[in-house]
Parts: C-alpha cells; structure tokens; sequence
C-alpha cells in the first residue's frame, strides 16, 4: 500500500506540472475587460494553481470511482426501483439545501478552512461502501446505506464547494478565469476520462465473474485514498485573503432575491435545473436497464463527451474572458436543449444517437460548465460572495431535485407503448425526455435577459465564431495554393 501511495502521489505530481506552464503564462498574460493585476507573492499563486489543477485530476478519479455512475451502479446491483435511482441521481442537487448553512460557515471560519476540512471528510464519507457487500444487512439495509452514505458524501461536497468556489474567487483574478479554468478543466476531463474508462471496465469484469458488488467496493477504496491525496493538495494551496465576508445575518442571506443583477440568473437556474432535472436521473438508467448497453458503453460514451470537452474548454474560456460568461451560457443552452430527443431513437443495438448526443454535448456542456461556474462570481459582490453563491446553487439545487423526483415518480405511470421512430413500443422514458427538451429550451431564452457588466451578446460571440472559422480556412488555402 505505501508503494501504491506514492505512485499516486507521484502521477499527480506529474500532472501538477503538466499544468505549472498553463497557469504561468495565463499570470503573465495582459488583463481583459478592465481587470487590475494584483499586488503580491506571484511565485505563491502560481504554485496555488499548478496545485489546484492537480487536485482537481484527484476529484476527477474520485468522482469516477464514486460518481453518477458508481452510484447508479450500486443502486441497480442492490435493486433499487426506479424511483430509488432517481433519488441517489438527484442526491447531488438535493444537497443544495444546506448552501445557506455553508455560506454562513464559509464566512464564519474563513473559505481555505472550510474547504479543506468539508472536502476532506466528503470524500472518506464513501469508505463504508468499501464494506457494504460484507455488512450483515439485507437488500432494504443495503439500499439505505447507499442513501446515507451518498446523501452525506453530496452534503459536505456542497459545504467545501461553497467554500472553495469564493477561495478561488480571490486566488484567479477576474479577466483569467475564463483561461484558467478551461485549461484546469481540459487537464481534469483528461484524468477523469481515462479513470472513468477503468473504473468501467473494471465493473463489467467484476460483472462477468458475479462479483459485481466486490467490484464497486474495491472503487470506492480507491477514491477515499484519492480523496486522501487530493486534501494533502488543497493543504499545500496558498489564500491571499482579499475582503473579508460579512458576518452571516438574515439581510445577507436575502440580499441576492433582492439583487436585480442577480434575479436574472435565479430565473434562469431555477427554469434550467427543473429543465435538466425532470429526465436526468435516467439517461444513464436508461443506457445500463433499457438498452443493456453495459457500463464500458457508458464510460466510452462519457469519455467522448468529455474528450469534446477537453478539446473545446480552452476555447470556451477565452471566449468568457473577451465576451463574458453570459454570451457563452445562452449559446450553449441553446446547443443542448435538443439533446433529450436523441435519445428518443435509441433502442437495443441502436446505440448510434448516442454518439451525435456526446460529439455535440461534449462541445457546449464544457462551454456551459465554465460560464455557469464563472457568471455567479460576475454577478456576486466580493463581500457577499458566499451567500450569492449559496443563493444561486440553492435555486438550482432544488430545483433539479424536485423536477428528478417528479420525473421518478411518475416514470412508472407513463405510457409504454408510444411508437417512437418506427418502434412499436416504448420504455416509459420518452415524455420525459421530451419535456427536458422543451424546458431547455425556454430556459435558455432566459439567459438572454442575465445581467453581466461588461458581458457582449450573443450575435457577437456568434460573429466572433463566424470570423475565427473563415480566418482559419482562409490560412488553408493561402497555404495549400
């Protein structure tokens, strides 16, 4: 074990450094949009970011060891009814709840404490599964485990995220955040990938041999020891303060409903969460149950999506830094609202819409990932930042929660035998899918109407697209005359 540890520690050592060039040049590069550079030990933020990129590497592998899927996985090996896997699906989202209680710790104990103290425990929160297959409790027990154990690993994630999004907030100066953290995440999705196709392969073997339940067992382990690693990481990483939060009070926690800058994007998180929500626990049901895909499918289908993402956050990025994060949110809102639909042609041995649903998602889910992370640290005031952020992943929260756990109760009431692209019947899902889709895409006009200083609009950031794509072609022939 002490040799498999410093192999570990030594592959995200590795990465650290992969990423210590990336995070150099974006210190050195000139601000965007008006943004200062700040006074202060460069040498230090430096050597913070080299080490948060790793560190996201190592959340990377736990939450592909002990993710979505793992969980989903865990869920159908203990027989869990559909409405059973919708709630471990929507467990993340519901745990939004406690963004008010993270806020008020965040700004009572200080961002880099609380973020490394919650994650730290969120992460080896998951041990239990590890010795869930050899623990005296039946099928009921065993799912409740699950639950418990999930619910309170998602809980203490939402505290350290509160935490370490304002930590960060302060670490990434604004004009580079877009550069930054579409690099950080181009470096992360590689990891994640590779160790989601493992994790994969690692289950459908264990699966063959019947020996599933050892198997997520033994990927459980391996997360808490990342997760293990990845605490050692944050201790490392350096906080140059900045304004402190106010103290928690009842105005500061109600002061983002109150905010006009900030309603736009209330109304568009709540509209888009129920969007999402209302069909997102089943897509990866739908994959493992309906269309017997199996779980390597499953991750070479997440590891092409994120493969897109990988390729496209850089872009994505720079994009945020010139134009704003709410450009690049409402482009990318539109681009997957009609996602959902694909899935509508799929069916056992028809697997290809699955392909087009990661070529196209892997694009603008990595552009919406990074303007959804950036636009709440746009919108929030420096002071009030953890409870704006509370505020805006509380609404979202909630409201993926809710519209998973309708979607979960009424899976089993819908229509089975609606004809769908030829096929004489269905499997329950399809109304649901449809629905996302249609909320997506009234969501994303709301995007439109977010307040963001500075922000470009949407015909710009298209513009921008249209002249970079013709400026490319042009240098080809020019240099293939």
């Amino acid at each position: 074990m002490p040799l498999l540890a410093r192999l570990l520690a030594a592959l995200l050592s590795g990465i650290a450094t992969l990423a210590a060039a990336p995070a150099a040049g974006l210190l050195a590069a000139a601000p965007l949009r008006g943004t200062r550079r700040r006074a202060g030990p460069s040498s230090r933020v430096r050597e913070t970011l080299r080490l948060s990129t790793a560190e996201g590497v190592g959340a990377e592998i736990v939450g592909a060891c002990a993710g979505a899927t793992a969980l989903t996985g865990w869920a159908l090996h203990l027989g869990a009814s559909p409405v059973e896997v919708a709630l471990v699906g929507a467990l993340p989202q519901l745990a939004q709840l406690v963004q008010l209680p993270a806020a008020w710790m965040t700004s009572t104990l200080g961002r880099r404490r609380v973020a490394i103290v919650s994650v730290a425990i969120s992460r080896q929160a998951l041990l239990p599964l590890a010795v869930l297959p050899v623990l005296p409790l039946g099928p009921a027990g065993a799912r409740g485990a699950l639950l418990a154990v999930a619910a309170t690993s998602a809980a203490l994630g939402v505290v350290g995220n509160n935490a370490w999004t304002a930590w960060m907030g302060e670490v990434v100066p604004h004009g580079l955040r877009g550069r930054y953290f579409g690099r950080r995440t181009a470096i992360c999705t590689l990891g994640g990938t590779l160790a989601g196709v493992g994790a994969a392969r690692l289950l459908d073997a264990a699966g063959r041999r019947g020996a599933t339940g050892a198997g997520l067992a033994a990927l459980a382990l391996v997360a808490c020891l990342f997760g293990a690693l990845t605490t050692v990481l944050m201790a490392r990483q350096h906080d140059p303060g900045g304004a402190p939060c106010d103290r928690p009070t009842i105005a500061a926690a109600l002061r983002p409903a109150r905010d006009p800058a900030a309603r736009g994007l209330l109304e568009y998180q709540l509209a888009w969460n129920a969007s999402v929500g209302v069909a997102g626990g089943f897509f990866t049901f739908h994959l493992l149950h309906n269309l017997a895909a199996g779980f390597t499918v499953a991750a070479m289908h997440a590891a092409a999506t994120a493969v897109l993402r990988m390729i496209a956050a850089p872009a994505w990025g720079r994009a945020v830094d010139r134009f704003g994060a709410r450009p690049v949110l409402a482009a990318c809102s539109f681009a997957v609202s009609g996602l959902p639909l694909l899935w509508l042609a799929t069916g056992p041995g028809r697997l290809w819409p699955i392909a087009i649903d990661a070529v196209i998602g892997g694009i603008a889910w990595g552009g919406h990932g990074l303007a959804s992370f950036a636009l709440p640290l746009s919108v929030g005031p420096r002071r009030d930042r953890p409870f704006y952020l509370a505020a805006f992943a509380m609404v979202g929260g909630l409201a993926y929660a809710l519209a998973a756990a309708g979607g979960g109760l009424l899976s089993p009431a819908l229509p089975r035998a609606i004809a769908t692209l030829g096929r004489p019947a269905g499997h329950g899902l399809e109304l649901l899918f449809v629905a996302s889709a249609a909320g997506r895409l009234a969501s994303a006009f709301l995007a439109l109407r977010i307040a963001e200083q500075g922000a470009g609009s949407l015909r710009d950031l298209h513009r921008a697209a249209q002249d970079a794509t013709l400026g490319r072609l042009a240098e080809r022939v020019r240099r293939a005359a």
